[in-house]
Protein backbone atom coordinates (compact mmCIF):
# COMPACT_ATOMS: atom_id res chain seq x y z
CA UNK A 1 0.00 0.00 0.00
CA UNK A 2 1.29 3.46 -0.96
CA UNK A 3 0.25 6.42 1.19
CA UNK A 4 0.68 10.04 0.21
CA UNK A 5 0.76 12.56 3.08
CA UNK A 6 0.81 16.30 2.52
CA UNK A 7 0.19 19.64 4.14
CA UNK A 8 0.15 23.39 3.46
CA UNK A 9 0.22 25.56 6.59
CA UNK A 10 0.50 29.35 6.55
CA UNK A 11 1.17 31.93 9.25
CA UNK A 12 1.13 35.71 9.35
CA UNK A 13 3.78 37.40 11.48
CA UNK A 14 4.12 41.02 12.55
CA UNK A 15 7.89 40.81 13.04
CA UNK A 16 10.73 38.32 12.47
CA UNK A 17 10.21 35.31 14.73
CA UNK A 18 12.26 32.20 15.52
CA UNK A 19 10.30 28.99 14.89
CA UNK A 20 10.80 25.23 15.19
CA UNK A 21 8.79 22.69 13.19
CA UNK A 22 8.35 18.92 13.63
CA UNK A 23 6.78 18.29 10.24
CA UNK A 24 9.03 15.70 8.64
CA UNK A 25 8.16 12.04 8.75
CA UNK A 26 9.87 10.16 11.56
CA UNK A 27 13.43 8.96 10.79
CA UNK A 28 12.30 5.37 11.38
CA UNK A 29 10.32 5.58 8.12
CA UNK A 30 13.34 6.31 5.93
CA UNK A 31 13.42 2.76 4.56
CA UNK A 32 9.75 3.03 3.54
CA UNK A 33 10.00 6.49 1.99
CA UNK A 34 9.31 6.40 -1.75
CA UNK A 35 9.49 10.13 -2.50
CA UNK A 36 9.30 13.60 -0.99
CA UNK A 37 9.57 14.44 2.72
CA UNK A 38 11.32 17.74 1.99
CA UNK A 39 9.99 20.62 4.06
CA UNK A 40 9.64 23.88 2.12
CA UNK A 41 9.70 27.00 4.30
CA UNK A 42 8.67 29.94 2.13
CA UNK A 43 7.81 33.61 2.36
CA UNK A 44 4.87 34.40 0.11
CA UNK A 45 3.38 37.63 -1.18
CA UNK A 46 -0.39 38.00 -1.12
CA UNK A 47 -2.79 40.34 -2.84
CA UNK A 48 -5.60 41.93 -0.86
CA UNK A 49 -7.83 38.96 -1.68
CA UNK A 50 -5.35 36.55 -0.14
CA UNK A 51 -4.20 35.26 -3.54
CA UNK A 52 -0.49 34.51 -3.81
CA UNK A 53 1.35 36.86 -6.16
CA UNK A 54 4.79 36.16 -7.60
CA UNK A 55 7.19 33.36 -6.75
CA UNK A 56 7.62 32.35 -3.10
CA UNK A 57 11.02 33.05 -1.55
CA UNK A 58 12.72 30.14 0.21
CA UNK A 59 13.57 30.83 3.86
CA UNK A 60 16.88 29.33 5.08
CA UNK A 61 16.49 26.58 7.67
CA UNK A 62 18.59 24.05 9.53
CA UNK A 63 17.77 20.62 10.91
CA UNK A 64 18.56 18.68 14.07
CA UNK A 65 17.30 15.63 15.95
CA UNK A 66 15.83 16.23 19.38
CA UNK A 67 16.35 14.04 22.47
CA UNK A 68 13.53 11.71 21.36
CA UNK A 69 15.00 11.16 17.88
CA UNK A 70 12.51 13.36 16.04
CA UNK A 71 13.64 15.33 12.98
CA UNK A 72 13.23 19.06 13.66
CA UNK A 73 13.60 22.18 11.50
CA UNK A 74 14.48 25.61 12.85
CA UNK A 75 14.36 28.95 11.04
CA UNK A 76 13.73 32.68 11.40
CA UNK A 77 10.36 33.54 9.89
CA UNK A 78 10.34 37.08 8.45
CA UNK A 79 7.45 39.48 8.98
CA UNK A 80 4.56 38.85 6.61
CA UNK A 81 3.13 35.52 5.45
CA UNK A 82 5.10 32.28 5.50
CA UNK A 83 4.13 28.86 4.19
CA UNK A 84 5.26 25.44 5.37
CA UNK A 85 4.51 22.67 2.91
CA UNK A 86 5.62 19.14 2.11
CA UNK A 87 4.44 15.94 0.49
CA UNK A 88 5.72 12.40 0.89
CA UNK A 89 4.83 8.93 -0.35
CA UNK A 90 5.55 5.99 1.93
CA UNK A 91 5.21 2.24 1.54
CA UNK A 92 2.88 0.71 4.14
CA UNK A 93 2.43 -2.99 4.82
CA UNK A 94 -1.34 -2.58 4.47
CA UNK A 95 -2.00 -4.29 7.79
CA UNK A 96 -4.29 -2.85 10.46
CA UNK A 97 -3.01 -1.91 13.92
CA UNK A 98 -1.59 -4.93 15.69
CA UNK A 99 -3.66 -6.71 18.33
CA UNK A 100 -1.22 -8.57 20.57
CA UNK A 101 -3.44 -10.10 23.22
CA UNK A 102 -0.58 -12.13 24.73
CA UNK A 103 1.92 -9.25 24.94
CA UNK A 104 3.54 -9.01 28.36
CA UNK A 105 4.87 -6.07 30.35
CA UNK A 106 8.32 -6.26 31.88
CA UNK A 107 9.02 -5.57 35.55
CA UNK A 108 10.24 -2.00 35.96
CA UNK A 109 13.69 -3.22 36.98
CA UNK A 110 14.05 -4.99 33.62
CA UNK A 111 12.99 -2.08 31.40
CA UNK A 112 15.62 -0.43 29.18
CA UNK A 113 16.93 2.72 30.85
CA UNK A 114 15.79 4.95 27.97
CA UNK A 115 12.19 3.73 28.44
CA UNK A 116 11.91 4.66 32.13
CA UNK A 117 11.09 8.31 31.35
CA UNK A 118 7.79 7.12 29.86
CA UNK A 119 6.63 6.01 33.30
CA UNK A 120 7.11 9.44 34.87
CA UNK A 121 4.88 12.52 35.16
CA UNK A 122 5.16 15.01 32.30
CA UNK A 123 3.63 18.36 31.35
CA UNK A 124 0.15 17.05 30.49
CA UNK A 125 0.30 13.63 32.14
CA UNK A 126 0.17 14.00 35.94
CA UNK A 127 1.05 10.45 36.89
CA UNK A 128 1.66 11.55 40.48
CA UNK A 129 -2.02 12.55 40.83
CA UNK A 130 -3.56 9.39 39.37
CA UNK A 131 -2.09 6.49 41.35
CA UNK A 132 -5.18 5.73 43.46
CA UNK A 133 -7.57 6.46 40.57
CA UNK A 134 -5.75 4.13 38.21
CA UNK A 135 -5.53 1.34 40.79
CA UNK A 136 -9.23 1.61 41.61
CA UNK A 137 -10.16 1.41 37.93
CA UNK A 138 -7.62 -1.09 36.59
CA UNK A 139 -5.86 -2.82 39.45
CA UNK A 140 -7.98 -5.89 38.70
CA UNK A 141 -6.78 -6.31 35.12
CA UNK A 142 -4.13 -8.84 34.09
CA UNK A 143 -0.72 -7.23 33.44
CA UNK A 144 0.31 -6.59 29.86
CA UNK A 145 -1.90 -6.10 26.81
CA UNK A 146 -5.13 -6.83 28.68
CA UNK A 147 -4.53 -4.04 31.16
CA UNK A 148 -3.34 -1.58 28.50
CA UNK A 149 -6.38 -2.32 26.31
CA UNK A 150 -8.75 -1.99 29.26
CA UNK A 151 -7.40 1.51 29.92
CA UNK A 152 -7.68 2.48 26.26
CA UNK A 153 -11.26 1.22 26.04
CA UNK A 154 -12.30 2.95 29.26
CA UNK A 155 -11.01 6.33 28.09
CA UNK A 156 -12.65 5.88 24.69
CA UNK A 157 -16.00 5.12 26.31
CA UNK A 158 -15.89 7.76 29.06
CA UNK A 159 -14.59 10.81 27.12
CA UNK A 160 -16.64 12.58 24.43
CA UNK A 161 -14.99 14.15 21.38
CA UNK A 162 -15.61 17.84 20.67
CA UNK A 163 -13.30 20.18 18.71
CA UNK A 164 -14.81 23.19 20.48
CA UNK A 165 -13.36 22.08 23.82
CA UNK A 166 -9.73 22.19 22.68
CA UNK A 167 -7.35 24.31 24.74
CA UNK A 168 -3.56 24.13 25.01
CA UNK A 169 -3.49 23.97 28.81
CA UNK A 170 -5.80 20.96 29.27
CA UNK A 171 -4.13 18.18 31.27
CA UNK A 172 -5.05 14.56 31.92
CA UNK A 173 -6.72 15.55 35.19
CA UNK A 174 -8.81 18.15 33.34
CA UNK A 175 -9.91 15.49 30.85
CA UNK A 176 -10.73 13.04 33.64
CA UNK A 177 -12.84 15.70 35.36
CA UNK A 178 -14.54 17.19 32.28
CA UNK A 179 -14.89 13.96 30.25
CA UNK A 180 -14.62 15.83 26.93
CA UNK A 181 -11.77 16.76 24.59
CA UNK A 182 -9.94 16.25 21.31
CA UNK A 183 -7.47 13.60 20.13
CA UNK A 184 -4.59 14.75 22.31
CA UNK A 185 -6.80 14.81 25.40
CA UNK A 186 -7.92 11.20 24.94
CA UNK A 187 -4.30 10.12 24.60
CA UNK A 188 -3.03 12.16 27.56
CA UNK A 189 -5.53 10.57 29.91
CA UNK A 190 -4.87 7.06 28.59
CA UNK A 191 -1.10 7.56 28.78
CA UNK A 192 -1.33 8.78 32.37
CA UNK A 193 -3.49 5.89 33.57
CA UNK A 194 -1.23 3.43 31.73
CA UNK A 195 1.96 4.77 33.28
CA UNK A 196 0.37 4.42 36.71
CA UNK A 197 0.15 0.67 36.02
CA UNK A 198 3.92 0.55 35.30
CA UNK A 199 3.42 0.17 31.55
CA UNK A 200 5.57 2.71 29.68
CA UNK A 201 3.48 4.89 27.36
CA UNK A 202 4.53 7.63 24.94
CA UNK A 203 2.64 10.21 22.89
CA UNK A 204 2.66 10.03 19.08
CA UNK A 205 1.79 12.48 16.30
CA UNK A 206 1.32 11.66 12.64
CA UNK A 207 -1.18 11.26 9.82
CA UNK A 208 -4.28 9.07 10.03
CA UNK A 209 -6.36 9.28 6.87
CA UNK A 210 -9.61 7.57 5.94
CA UNK A 211 -7.92 4.54 4.44
CA UNK A 212 -10.08 1.43 3.95
CA UNK A 213 -12.98 3.17 5.70
CA UNK A 214 -15.73 5.71 4.87
CA UNK A 215 -14.83 9.36 4.43
CA UNK A 216 -15.12 11.28 7.72
CA UNK A 217 -14.31 14.85 6.70
CA UNK A 218 -11.38 17.17 6.06
CA UNK A 219 -7.91 15.82 6.88
CA UNK A 220 -5.87 16.70 9.93
CA UNK A 221 -2.84 15.59 11.85
CA UNK A 222 -3.70 13.01 14.48
CA UNK A 223 -2.47 11.90 17.89
CA UNK A 224 -2.27 8.40 19.31
CA UNK A 225 0.07 6.67 21.75
CA UNK A 226 2.27 3.63 22.10
CA UNK A 227 2.80 1.19 24.97
CA UNK A 228 6.01 -0.74 25.62
CA UNK A 229 5.20 -4.47 25.77
CA UNK A 230 7.22 -7.53 24.75
CA UNK A 231 10.26 -5.27 24.43
CA UNK A 232 8.81 -3.03 21.69
CA UNK A 233 6.42 -0.12 21.17
CA UNK A 234 2.85 -1.02 20.17
CA UNK A 235 0.12 1.29 18.87
CA UNK A 236 -2.85 2.29 21.03
CA UNK A 237 -5.49 4.92 20.25
CA UNK A 238 -8.09 5.96 22.79
CA UNK A 239 -9.80 8.30 20.31
CA UNK A 240 -9.98 6.07 17.22
CA UNK A 241 -10.49 2.89 19.17
CA UNK A 242 -10.51 0.41 16.34
CA UNK A 243 -7.81 -1.23 14.29
CA UNK A 244 -6.93 1.39 11.66
CA UNK A 245 -4.84 1.26 8.48
CA UNK A 246 -2.24 3.67 7.24
CA UNK A 247 -0.84 5.50 10.25
CA UNK A 248 2.17 7.59 9.19
CA UNK A 249 4.48 8.45 12.07
CA UNK A 250 5.92 11.93 12.51
CA UNK A 251 7.13 12.30 16.10
CA UNK A 252 7.10 10.73 19.57
CA UNK A 253 7.55 12.22 23.04
CA UNK A 254 6.34 12.20 26.62
CA UNK A 255 3.23 14.21 25.71
CA UNK A 256 2.05 16.91 23.30
CA UNK A 257 4.51 19.45 24.71
CA UNK A 258 7.39 17.47 23.19
CA UNK A 259 5.96 17.10 19.68
CA UNK A 260 4.20 20.34 18.73
CA UNK A 261 4.12 20.55 14.92
CA UNK A 262 5.26 24.18 15.14
CA UNK A 263 6.60 26.30 17.98
CA UNK A 264 6.95 30.06 17.51
CA UNK A 265 8.99 32.19 19.89
CA UNK A 266 6.67 35.14 19.35
CA UNK A 267 3.25 35.80 17.85
CA UNK A 268 2.31 33.80 14.74
CA UNK A 269 -1.27 33.91 13.45
CA UNK A 270 -2.41 30.73 11.67
CA UNK A 271 -4.04 31.86 8.42
CA UNK A 272 -4.31 28.65 6.37
CA UNK A 273 -4.32 24.96 7.32
CA UNK A 274 -4.56 22.00 4.94
CA UNK A 275 -3.56 18.43 5.77
CA UNK A 276 -4.41 15.14 4.07
CA UNK A 277 -3.24 11.54 3.92
CA UNK A 278 -4.61 9.03 1.41
CA UNK A 279 -3.82 5.92 -0.54
CA UNK A 280 -2.42 6.24 -4.07
CA UNK A 281 -1.71 3.75 -6.83
CA UNK A 282 1.71 3.19 -8.40
CA UNK A 283 1.13 6.08 -10.81
CA UNK A 284 0.43 8.43 -7.91
CA UNK A 285 -3.32 8.65 -8.55
CA UNK A 286 -5.47 9.07 -5.44
CA UNK A 287 -7.68 6.07 -4.80
CA UNK A 288 -11.37 6.81 -4.15
CA UNK A 289 -12.72 6.91 -0.58
CA UNK A 290 -16.30 5.68 -0.04
CA UNK A 291 -18.62 8.57 0.74
CA UNK A 292 -16.18 11.30 -0.23
CA UNK A 293 -17.83 14.09 -2.26
CA UNK A 294 -16.71 14.30 -5.87
CA UNK A 295 -15.14 17.57 -6.94
CA UNK A 296 -17.18 19.54 -9.48
CA UNK A 297 -15.54 19.66 -12.93
CA UNK A 298 -13.58 22.83 -13.61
Amino acid sequence: MLIQSEFDIQFRLSYPTAMVALLHLHPSLEADLQSGNHLFVEQIQEAGSGQITGEPMLIPSTEYHDSFGNRCTRFIAPAGTIRLKASAVTLDDGLPDQIAADAQQAPVENLPSEVLQFLLPSRYCEVDRFGAISNDLFGWASPGWSKAAAIRDWVHNKVAFNYQTARPTKTAMDVYTERIGVCRDFQHLAITLTRCQNIPARYVTGYLGDINRPYSGAGDFSAWYEVFLDGKWMTMDARHNDSRHGRVLMATGRDAADVAITTSFGDAYLSHFYVDSFEVDESGKKLPIPGMPELAPA
